[in-house]
């Protein structure tokens, strides 16, 4: 329920670190497990949550979010195990990381602008004490492609590496286009990947500047498709045929009929 009051929301969070403790400590399965072991279930919890917010489903973030925090406070709690940190450094680190962040917040300095304080960021990060060394190591290897290729741009962005009129990352973007044809017409497989990532990487700048998500909206384009061709499938069915006995006109039949219905969208 919503509101809560300040009180209720920190009996709420001891709540969960004592319900935690007995797990860890009366649970075999809870007991067995380890950082190593429960990463692949973060990593699925948090995609979890990217759906959910996706589908703007408020009862389904909630979830998520309980299910991402479960994880948050179970590693804190092996971390405590193991004498290194628990939840309450965690959280003081955090603190301590915002904080110093927000020099216009808790500092002398001003910003009156979003913009403003993005400009500041990445410089304050690698001034951190145990922070990021350069700009640009703050981003995880393990992102995924198109999400890593956003986050460096923004990174590259925050220190003043940008176009000064956004328009002109079209030519940049024809550019590598022209590229990639003329690669397409040699047989130079290697050049020709090369080419394909700069492509995508111009397409996902030119996303940023016109402030697109492209993983957003890349995956609802996924959907859309899944949508259309689900129905496609399905008709063919109803058609007594199978996709690979049908023509490609005849799925293009379909897959228009599915656009006119706003199927997957």
């Amino acid at each position: 329920m919503a509101n809560s009051s300040r009180e209720e929301k920190l009996a709420a969070f001891g709540r969960l670190i004592d319900v935690m403790d007995t797990l860890r400590a009366q649970c075999p399965w809870d007991r067995k497990q380890t950082n190593e072991s429960l990463r692949p279930n973060t990593i699925e919890e948090t995609m979890e949550l990217a759906d959910a917010i996706l589908a703007d489903d408020p009862q389904a973030i909630r979830k998520e979010l309980g299910d991402v925090l479960l994880h948050v406070v179970f590693y804190a709690k092996i971390g405590d195990e193991k004498g290194q940190f628990d939840i309450a450094d965690v959280c003081n680190a955090l603190c301590d990381k915002l904080i110093f962040r927000h020099p216009h917040i808790y500092g002398n300095e001003h910003a009156d602008t979003a913009e403003e304080v993005l400009n500041r960021w990445e410089i304050i990060k690698t001034k951190e004490k145990g922070g990021n060394k350069t700009v640009l190591s703050g981003v995880p290897k393990s992102l995924p492609s198109l999400i890593k290729a956003e986050r460096i741009q923004e990174k590259a962005t925050n220190v003043g590496f940008d176009w000064e009129k956004r328009e002109d990352v079209w030519d940049k973007v024809k550019e590598e286009l022209a590229e990639v044809e003329a690669e397409l017409r040699s047989d130079n497989e290697v050049d020709r990947e090369k080419e394909f990532g700069d492509l995508l990487f111009s397409i996902v700048n030119a996303a940023r500047l016109y402030g697109v998500r492209p993983d957003n909206a890349l995956e609802k384009t996924n959907r859309k498709f899944i949508g259309r061709f689900n129905y496609i499938e399905s008709r063919a069915k109803e058609m007594g045929k199978n996709l690979n006995e049908m023509t490609l006109a005849e799925m293009d039949e379909l897959w228009n009929e599915a656009k006119h219905m706003h199927l997957g969208e």
